[in-house]
């Protein structure tokens, strides 16, 4: 039988939290009423960050690890992890748990409304950020909003907080047909769920930046430079 929910992780050299936050939301989940499944997709990791999970399954139940053969990028890693879930909900998150596992109830909460996708931001309430980014990070994730607003589509101000969910079918039409592998594809599956008609909404989530973020300034500029091949790359795809 399917679980009501997936929670899908991609990690990459997650060695350090990957453990804690594994521990975090299985004690969480375990003590809500629905069935669940936790997915962890390992991006090629060269530390010990499979040897973490391979230990802990010795312990704890739910965790599916996945296992990709070799760093492809979060967008490869949280798209394969999507697909081969099989809950009825779909929420990717960080590793670091930067969006705590209890912000969950937000999103099925508006699931229950009649939402597609559900997305967490960051910008519709900064009550909500408990430990704010470094202000060169903030001020680069204006930029890239603007560019995303100039580009490719406009009304949703925060595209990059890794706090995403979906009904299993959004997930299965929005993740099959996506195709970039690094962190422009979450403008690129927002993109896939506008032109599909899918109903998306934002949430305000709660906020704790981890100064260990994966994200360097390399990152940024190849998000920069995804999302201005989205359109192309669909151009020729009937929705």
């Amino acid at each position: 039988m399917s679980p009501f929910l997936s929670l899908v992780i991609p990690a990459y050299n997650e060695a350090e939290r990957i453990g804690n936050s594994l521990k975090q939301a299985v004690e969480y989940l375990a003590e809500q009423s629905y069935s669940f499944e936790i997915i962890v997709v390992d991006d090629g990791s060269t530390d010990k960050t499979v040897q973490i999970i391979h230990k802990l399954n010795d312990d704890i139940e739910f965790v599916k690890l996945i296992r990709q053969p070799q760093n492809m990028g979060k967008g490869a890693a949280v798209r394969r992890g999507m697909l081969e879930a099989t809950g009825e909900y779909r929420i990717f998150t960080d590793a670091d748990f930067s969006t705590p596992v209890h912000e969950v109830e937000k999103a099925l909460k508006v699931f229950k409304k009649g939402a597609d996708v559900v997305i967490g931001s960051r910008v519709l309430d900064r009550s909500t950020i408990k430990r704010a980014q470094p202000r060169h990070r903030e001020a680069m994730g204006r930029v890239f909003s603007r560019a995303v607003q100039a580009t490719v589509f406009k009304g949703i101000d925060d595209t990059q907080c890794g706090f995403k969910g979906f009904t299993a079918k959004a997930a299965e039409s929005i993740f099959s047909r996506a195709k970039i592998n690094g962190f422009g594809f979450d403008v690129e599956i927002l993109y896939l769920a506008k032109r599909l008609g899918f109903e998306i909404e934002q949430i305000a989530v709660e906020w704790h930046n981890d100064e260990r973020s994966k994200v360097s300034s390399l990152s940024g500029l190849k998000a920069f430079l995804d999302i201005m091949t989205i359109k192309r790359l669909h151009k020729n795809e009937r929705f």
